[in-house]
């Protein structure tokens, strides 16, 4: 199981603007990075052929520069930008921002795992809105 699972810690280093995650966790089928911009760095002007993109503010703000449009997004906000929209990540404040961002192409496979009530329950596994969530831990 270990090629199958791998773990890395996000550290965002202010020498460097990108912790190339797809890479470091062995990621195929999308892109991953962390991106950290200090206070008054910006990233290039960009665009895609197919590829969609996800920012997730981890920390900060960023001022995300959208074909003309302004978009101003906090800690804890998420944002979806389509491939062939230009975009510019900004850094207007005066913390560093740090930023998970998500990228893939192509459709979603969506609905394709399988569930078990428990550990011990053995077969094929069912689909997992066909599987009851398990009763929450004692709380202690």
């Amino acid at each position: 199981m270990s090629d199958s699972v791998t773990v890395v810690d996000l550290e965002p280093d202010p020498e460097e603007r990108f912790q190339l995650l797809r890479r470091e966790l062995g990621v195929q089928s999308f892109g991953i990075n962390l991106i950290t911009l200090q206070p008054r760095q910006r990233g290039r002007v960009h665009t895609h052929q197919r590829q969609e993109e996800v920012y997730l503010v981890l920390e900060g703000e960023l001022t995300l520069l959208l074909e003309g449009e302004t978009r101003r997004l906090r800690a804890n906000q998420i944002v979806r930008v389509g491939s062939q929209v230009r975009r510019q990540l900004v850094n207007t404040g005066a913390t560093p921002a740090v930023v998970l961002a998500l990228g893939g192409a192509g459709q979603h496979e969506g609905r394709d795992g399988l569930a078990w009530e428990s550990w011990d329950e053995g077969g094929p596994g069912r689909p997992p809105q066909e599987v009851p969530l398990p009763e929450d831990l004692p709380s202690s």
